[in-house]
C-alpha cells in the first residue's frame, strides 16, 4: 500500500495515499470536530466545522480535502478556533434554542460543540429567522425544521442506505430547508417509517412521537392490566442510555426496571420470535413441498413490509403471512393469556418496547386485531423507555438482575438473535433443518448468514435439497436483491430482509450515537455480538425446543399452521400508492 507523510499539528503522520486530512488526523489520534460528515454516506463538507488551516494559510474542509505528501496542517490554530466558533454562532442564529426542553438536550452534537468552543454570546441572534410549522403527519415521528442545521445527514441516509429518498433540500440560500417534494407532509409520502433519519440527526430536528405519558397513564389506571414486551435488540442498546459500553447486554436490569415502572407483567418478545419461527418455518416447508410461491421473504420488519408494499408490490405474494413477533405477542396476549388469566381482553393494555420506529406504524395496520381489539396498544422505542426510567428516578445501574414473567417470558437463543441481520434466517434454519432431516443437530451456528454485510448469500443442503438463501439489511440492499430476483440472475428459496442496516440492533428507535462514534465504531456489530453471546449462553437454542412454545401449541393452537394459528398469528398486505398526485 502506497503511503504519504505529512505533519498535522507538528506531529508526523503516515497515511494511505488517497486519505483525506480528516482520515489522516484520526490515524494520529487527532480528533477534528465534524457535524455533517458520515463516512461513506455524507461526505460533502457542508457544515464547515471540520475546517483546518494549511501552512500556506488556506482554510479547507478536512473531511473532503485530500492529504498530500509533505503537507503541513493545523487543526486548532487561533484562526481555526475562531472560525469554528463563528460558524456555530451563525448556525444558532437560525436555530430555535430550546435546549432545556429539547429531546436531545445533553446529547446534542451542536450543543456539545458550542460548549467546547465557548459559544456564550448572542452576536448574531437578532437577525431574521425562518419560521416553520412542525410536521407531525407521519405516524412515527416529528420534523421540526426550526432546529434543523442543514447537515443533510437525513437526506443521505434516506437515499443511500434506504433507497427511499422522500426528503431533500428545498429552496435555495437562506430559505433552504429539508422537506419532501412539493412540500408534502412526511405522512403523505412513501416514507417507510424506518427512522434512520432520526438516528443520524445531530440535533433535535427529528424525533419519534413520544407515548411515554400515555404508558404512565395506563399503568396508573386500576382498571387496566398492563403488560410489556421487550424486543431482542433493546437489551443490546438500552445500556448505552445509562453509561454502559456499546454492546452491553442489560437484559436483567431492563426487566427489573420495567417491573419498577409498574407493569403488571414483564414479558419478552423473544417468546413470540420463537412462535414466529414455528409458523414461518412451517409455512416455508409447505411452500417448498407443495409448489408455493418462492422465494419466501420474511415479514418481521414493518419498515421492509412498507417498502415492499410501496416499491415492489409484485413481491407481496412472496411475503410470509406471519405477523411480526411484536404483533404475534399482542395477539397471544389478548387471546391465550387473557383466557388463561381470566382477564377481559378489553382491560389488557399491551405495550411493546422496540428498537424500531416503524412499529408505531405497524400497530395501526389493518388485519392486526386477532381478538377484535388491537393486538398491540402502544409501541415505544428504546429511547422512550430510557426516558421513562429517568423520569421515574430509577437508578438503572444499581438495579438487580431479574428475569421475565411466565408464561410469555421463556425464549430460546433462536429468539434473541432475531435482532441481528441474519438472525431470523438462522433461527428458521435451526428448526427447518431438524424438521426436514427428522433428527437433532448439536451444531446450530449458521455462520454463513452472520455478519453486518448488506447482502449475504449461501446454499445449504437440507434433507437432500439445495436451499438457496439470501439476507439483506437496509432497504437499498433489499432493492439489489429483489432486482436480481426479478431479472432471473438469482434463484433464491428463502430471503430475510430487515429495513435497517445491520438489523434491529441498528433500528431507528435505538440510542443515538454522535457522528464521531458512528464514523469510527461498528455499532451494529457490537450490539449484535451481545445477542449472539446471549444465544450461546441459553439452555435452549432452537425455537421448537422452547417448553412454553410446546405448551401453547398443546393447550391452544394445536399445531403450527393450524386454522386457529392462522386466524390469530397471520396477516395480510396491501399494495400502496406512492402518492395520489399525477404529474
Amino acid at each position: 500500500m502506497e503511503t504519504i507523510r505529512l505533519k498535522i499539528d507538528n506531529i508526523e503522520v503516515e497515511a494511505p495515499k488517497g486519505s483525506t486530512i480528516l482520515e489522516a488526523a484520526r490515524l494520529a489520534n487527532i480528533e477534528i470536530p465534524t457535524l455533517c460528515f458520515l463516512k461513506e454516506i455524507n461526505e460533502i463538507g457542508a457544515c464547515r466545522i471540520c475546517v483546518v488551516e494549511l501552512k500556506n494559510g488556506r482554510i479547507v474542509a478536512s473531511c473532503v480535502f485530500p492529504a498530500e505528501d509533505g503537507m503541513e496542517v493545523f487543526t486548532k490554530s487561533p484562526r481555526i478556533l475562531e472560525y469554528r466558533k463563528k460558524t456555530l454562532q451563525l448556525l444558532l442564529s437560525n436555530h430555535r434554542r430550546e435546549c432545556l426542553s429539547c429531546v436531545r438536550s445533553g446529547h446534542c452534537e451542536l450543543q456539545e460543540l458550542c460548549q467546547q468552543m465557548g459559544v456564550d454570546d448572542e452576536k448574531f441572534y437578532d437577525g431574521i429567522t425562518n419560521e416553520y410549522e412542525i410536521d407531525a403527519s407521519a405516524p412515527h415521528m416529528i420534523r421540526d425544521n426550526s432546529k434543523c442545521i442543514l447537515c443533510r445527514r437525513c437526506i443521505a441516509v434516506c437515499e443511500k442506505n434506504q433507497a427511499v429518498g422522500v426528503i431533500g433540500a428545498n429552496e435555495r440560500g437562506f430559505k433552504t430547508f429539508v422537506g419532501s417534494a412539493f412540500d408534502m407532509g412526511l405522512g403523505d409520502t412513501s416514507c417507510i417509517s424506518c427512522g434512520q433519519c432520526i438516528s443520524v440527526c445531530p440535533v433535535g430536528a427529528l424525533y419519534e412521537k413520544d407515548f411515554t405519558d400515555k404508558v404512565f397513564a395506563e399503568i396508573a389506571d386500576p382498571d387496566k392490566f398492563v403488560v410489556v414486551q421487550t424486543a431482542p435488540a433493546v437489551r443490546a442498546g438500552l445500556g448505552e442510555e445509562f453509561g454502559y459500553p456499546i454492546g452491553t447486554d442489560v437484559e436483567g436490569k431492563m426487566a427489573a426496571a420495567l417491573r419498577r415502572l409498574g407493569f403488571d407483567k414483564v414479558f419478552d418478545t423473544d417468546f413470540s420470535a420463537d412462535l414466529t419461527i414455528m409458523e414461518e418455518g412451517t409455512e416455508f416447508i409447505h411452500r417448498v413441498q407443495n409448489g408455493g410461491v418462492l422465494p419466501m421473504i420474511t415479514s418481521c420488519s414493518p419498515g421492509w413490509i412498507k417498502y415492499c408494499e410501496y416499491y415492489y408490490p409484485e413481491f407481496i405474494p412472496n411475503l410470509s403471512s406471519c405477523k411480526s413477533p411484536q404483533q404475534m405477542f399482542g395477539a397471544v396476549t389478548k387471546t391465550y393469556l387473557a383466557e388463561k388469566l381470566g382477564i377481559d381482553k378489553e382491560k389488557i393494555v399491551c405495550v411493546s418496547v422496540m428498537p424500531c420506529t416503524a412499529k408505531k406504524f405497524e400497530i395501526g395496520r389493518d388485519d392486526q386485531a386477532a381478538a377484535g381489539v388491537p393486538d398491540v396498544d402502544i409501541s415505544i422505542t428504546t429511547r422512550e423507555l430510557a426516558r421513562m426510567i429517568r423520569k421515574a428516578r430509577i437508578n438503572f445501574q444499581t438495579l438487580p438482575e431479574e428475569g421475565f414473567d411466565d408464561p410469555l417470558g421463556e425464549s430460546t437463543g433462536a429468539g434473541v438473535i432475531f435482532g441481528a441481520t441474519g438472525g431470523v434466517m438462522e433461527a428458521a434454519l435451526r428448526t427447518v433443518a431438524e424438521v426436514l432431516e427428522k433428527k437433532s443437530f448439536d451444531d446450530v451456528d449458521y455462520h454463513a448468514v452472520r455478519g453486518t454485510e448488506g447482502v449475504k448469500e449461501a446454499t445449504l443442503n437440507i434433507a437432500g435439497i439445495d436451499v438457496n438463501i439470501a439476507v439483506a439489511s437496509g432497504t437499498a440492499n433489499a432493492k439489489k436483491v429483489l432486482e436480481m430476483v426479478k431479472s432471473g440472475e438469482k434463484n433464491y428459496h428463502f430471503i430475510e430482509i430487515m429495513a435497517c442496516p445491520g438489523g434491529c440492533v441498528n433500528g431507528g428507535g435505538q440510542p443515538q450515537q454522535p457522528g464521531y462514534i458512528r464514523n469510527t465504531v461498528d455499532i451494529k456489530a457490537l450490539r449484535a455480538k451481545a445477542l449472539y453471546d446471549n444465544d450461546a449462553a441459553k439452555t435452549y437454542r432452537k425455537s421448537h425446543e422452547n417448553p412454553s412454545i410446546k405448551k401453547i401449541y398443546d393447550e391452544y393452537f394445536g399445531e403450527p399452521g393450524s386454522e386457529k394459528a392462522h386466524h390469530i398469528l397471520h396477516t395480510s398486505y396491501v399494495a400502496r400508492k406512492i402518492n395520489d398526485y399525477n404529474f
